[in-house]
């Protein structure tokens, strides 16, 4: 059984969205900021793939040649720039948020334990 790039590609990129999911639905403001990230990456990969997997392929044009599309590595380029400083910035909403309000979970309500001792989350 052979494996296509393709299918590989889409595997890896719902592997890393459902666990971006997974920590988005998390408590603490840091997992949240990880599975951002994480599906913000993904999105990445999925828009650079949408190119075309060539082996290679130029970028450049050339009569007869198999080209591979620069668009999308522009878009990728592009998006990691702003992704980095969307992050950045997340993060310092979610430091300021810990400062104010002494905890760090999502809703601002501190850690409450629960019958068996052990705090939420």
């Amino acid at each position: 059984m052979s494996l296509s790039m393709e299918f590989l590609m889409a595997t890896g990129i719902g592997w890393v969205v459902a666990v971006g999911i997974y920590l988005l639905l998390r408590g603490r403001t840091y997992p949240v900021v990880l599975g951002l990230s994480l599906i913000g990456y993904a999105v990445n990969v999925f828009i650079f793939s949408m190119g075309r997997l060539w082996s290679g392929a130029p970028p450049i044009l050339s009569p007869g040649a198999v080209v591979a599309d620069p668009l999308p590595q522009a878009l990728v380029l592009t998006a990691i720039v702003i992704g980095f400083a969307t992050t950045g910035f997340v993060i310092e909403l979610a430091l300021r948020s810990r400062h104010d309000n002494d905890s760090d979970q999502v809703d601002g309500k501190a850690d409450q334990p629960n019958e068996h001792g052990a705090g939420r989350g």
